[in-house]
This record gives structure tokens, C-alpha cells and sequence, in this order.
């Protein structure tokens, strides 16, 4: 299926990629551990390099494998062409079209490898990082809310005018049930406690059932009920849509949704994201290639430079772009496909002149 020269180009991008990360994270984590070494020092050794680091290397390297495979295709084509073996290949008969055909396999094999951790392991480890770093670092797990409503399922609407995370317990809690806009039940508690999943337990409570001008009173001191909500469903901390795979972030917008929680853009944001960093490899790699096919005066280290300016510019448009969607100036989709789409243009622009150049 692969020629030597398919297997020649993949070999060697795939090896720059792994090189290029390597590399950047042996620095990362000199500059971490400088960062945090007060931290360090008064955590387990074993937490910090379990806990931490070996969850924390593939995220970083994950969230940044736009910019790793930027400049592994810069690098190592810019090295062909310095050494004149891509004149080489196409004085031999081989197309520009048909040079692209080795990247784009590697392309799709780091795309993939993107997706899998992105969407399915490094969010069950981010769970290990995160409780890592607001346990020895800084905490910013949000414990408490205040004045929280919302609907828990169609004509439901569930009220507390506290919750405390650190008890599991909220105060001063009611559950209205309406048919259409009439109410037909009303429960209030003094407290209300999570137990696991949706069981709650409610203690000093009263339940008033609404049959047109009837009206009949429960009360008791504890009960055990199913109702459909849990704290993360409004206690939400800073990076808890990193914790979350695919399919788990996906149920969670629609759940929340459907309550008319306002809160989720930053989820909204993550589970578009994880769809372009995969486009993004496609898309960098084509411009990568063309930028660097052909052997420029001054060397590769020309072609490093623009692909270096390239790759930050398309971070740093990235990084704002997503405020735009935080602050509802876009839509999530819209935020995080604009540079992809500003930059298929750039591939587009660029192939084109090293195609027929």
C-alpha cells in the first residue's frame, strides 16, 4: 500500500512530531517545577509524578499538537529541501499531489491520536491533575452557591438558597411541579442532602398537593426521594468540562440545555475545540509542506521562522477567538472554526504556489 517513499516521509514526520514534543516538554518542565516548587515540596513525591505530571505531559502536549505538528513539518521538509531530495523526488516524476499523500497519512494518524486522548483518556487523568492542584497549588474548586434555580426536569423547577459542597447540603429547599402553568405540588424543606446519583434526602419537610380548590398536607422529618439533578449540574469550577469525555460533555450541553442553564459556554467551547485541533492538523500540515518545499536563500531557518510566527498566530487567534464566545459576541461553533477557516484559505493560497511554482 505505502511505497519506500510513503514510508521514508512518514517515518520522518512522525519522528520529528515526537522529537518536537519531547523536547518542548522536558522544558515545560523545568519551567513548571520552577513555578511550583513551593507546591512540590510540601506534596507526596509519589502525588506529584502520578498524580501530576503523568496526567499533566499528555494534556499539555495534547493541547498544543497543532503547534508540534506546525513545526515537525517545517523542520524536517525544510531539511529535504535544504539537501535537495525533494527537487529529487519531483525530477523523478513524482506530482506535488502525490508528495502531499505521505503527510496527509501522518497528518491523519496524529489527527486520530488527538481525538482518542482528547475525547476518551486525558480527561479521566485531568480528574487526578485537577484534584492534584487544588489540593497542594491553589484551589478553585467552587464548594458553595447561593440563589440556585433550575428546571430539573420538564415542569420541575427546584429552588436553594444555599448549598454547601464541603456537607453535600443545601438549605432551604423547594420543588415546584407545574401541568402547563398551574401548579399542582409544592415540597419544601428546611435542608436538603446529595447522597449519590440523583437520591437525595430531605429532612423537615412539607408537601402540598394542589387538586384545583383542594388542597392536601404531607409533612415529616425525613425522606428519601429521585430527584434529577446533582452539585456539578450548578456548582461548576474552572476546567470541569476537561474532565469529561466526549460523549459524557455532549450529555451534559444537552442536560443543561434543556434546564436553561446559562453557565456553559466554556463546555460549549471545549467540545467544539476538540473537533478543530483534529481539522487543525490537516490544515497546518498542507501549509507546513508548502511553505517549506522549496530550498530558500538563508536555509531553514527561514522557513522555521514564518512557521513558527504561523503556528503562534494561529494559538494566540484561537485563544481569542474563545473569548469572543465567552462573552457571546459568537457562537462556540463560529469561535473555534474561524481560524481553521482563515487558514484554509492561507493552505489553499500556498499549495497552489508550491504546486505549480
Amino acid at each position: 500500500m505505502f511505497k519506500i517513499l510513503d514510508r521514508y516521509i512518514i517515518k520522518k514526520f512522525l519522528g520529528t512530531y515526537l522529537f518536537a514534543i519531547a523536547l518542548i516538554l522536558a522544558i515545560t518542565i523545568m519551567f513548571d517545577v520552577n513555578e511550583k516548587l513551593d507546591s512540590f515540596l510540601k506534596a507526596p513525591l509519589k502525588a506529584t509524578i502520578f498524580d501530576y505530571f503523568l496526567n499533566f505531559l499528555p494534556y499539555f502536549a495534547n493541547q498544543f499538537s497543532p503547534l508540534f505538528t506546525f513545526i515537525a513539518c517545517i523542520f524536517f521538509t525544510s531539511k529535504l529541501a535544504d539537501q535537495s531530495e525533494i527537487i529529487a523526488m519531483l525530477s523523478s516524476g513524482v506530482s506535488f499531489r502525490r508528495l502531499m499523500r505521505p503527510y496527509m497519512v501522518s497528518a491523519a494518524v496524529i489527527a486520530a491520536s488527538t481525538w482518542i486522548l482528547s475525547a476518551y483518556i486525558i480527561p479521566p487523568a485531568n480528574v487526578k491533575r485537577i484534584e492534584y492542584t487544588n489540593t497542594y497549588v491553589k484551589n478553585k474548586r467552587v464548594d458553595y452557591g447561593n440563589n440556585i434555580q433550575m428546571m430539573v426536569a420538564p415542569g420541575e423547577i427546584a429552588y436553594m438558597s444555599r448549598y454547601d459542597n464541603t456537607t453535600k447540603t443545601g438549605y432551604r429547599f423547594s420543588l415546584d411541579k407545574f401541568d402547563g402553568k398551574k401548579l399542582v405540588s409544592r415540597l419544601t424543606a428546611t435542608t436538603i442532602r446529595w447522597d449519590s446519583m440523583y437520591h437525595w434526602q430531605v429532612r423537615d419537610y412539607m408537601i402540598r398537593d394542589i387538586e384545583g380548590m383542594k388542597e392536601s398536607i404531607r409533612k415529616g422529618q425525613r425522606l428519601d426521594t429521585i430527584i434529577p439533578f446533582e452539585p456539578r449540574d450548578f456548582l461548576i469550577s474552572k476546567n470541569d468540562q476537561e474532565t469529561m469525555t466526549s460523549a459524557e460533555l455532549r450529555e451534559y450541553i444537552d442536560r443543561q440545555k434543556a434546564r436553561g442553564v446559562a453557565n456553559i459556554k466554556a463546555f460549549e467551547i471545549e467540545n467544539e475545540r476538540r473537533y478543530a485541533m483534529c481539522a487543525a492538523a490537516f490544515i497546518l500540515t498542507v501549509i507546513g509542506m508548502s511553505l517549506s518545499s522549496k530550498k530558500v536563500k538563508g536555509g531553514m531557518g527561514v522557513n522555521i521562522g514564518v512557521g513558527l510566527v504561523l503556528s503562534f498566530g494561529y494559538i494566540l487567534f484561537m485563544t481569542v477567538t474563545s473569548t469572543f464566545a465567552v462573552s457571546g459576541y459568537t457562537s462556540p461553533f463560529v469561535a473555534m472554526w474561524i481560524p481553521n477557516f482563515l487558514y484554509i484559505i492561507i493552505a489553499i493560497v500556498l499549495y497552489r504556489r508550491a504546486s505549480t511554482g
